[in-house]
């Protein structure tokens, strides 16, 4: 189970919603072989939140590539995008 968390990463996205916004961070994902395992999105009026839970296992760019390109893309969007290992998330979100 252990190796397989560390294949595992969390990617949050928060800020005012708009068309293309899922299609842009999942296209991403889609480029560079991440598969997605679970994924939930809120709309509350207009603020969009978005939390995945993704595989990197086949994944053929750096971790550190894909969370800049993801944070870049999310600037594009005015969006928050927040990338970390799914160990990282689990550690700081312990209750």
């Amino acid at each position: 189970m252990e190796q397989e968390e560390s294949n595992r990463i969390v990617i949050t996205v928060l800020g005012e919603d708009k068309v293309g916004l899922v299609a842009k961070i999942t296209g991403i994902l889609a480029e560079h072989e991440a598969n997605i395992i679970d994924i939930t999105q809120t709309l509350l009026q207009d603020l969009f939140s978005m939390i995945m839970l993704v595989n990197i296992e086949e994944l053929n760019t750096s971790f550190e590539e894909l969370q800049q390109e993801l944070k870049e893309a999310g600037e594009e969007l005015n969006v928050k995008v927040k990338t970390q290992h799914e160990d990282v998330f689990r550690y700081m979100h312990r209750v």
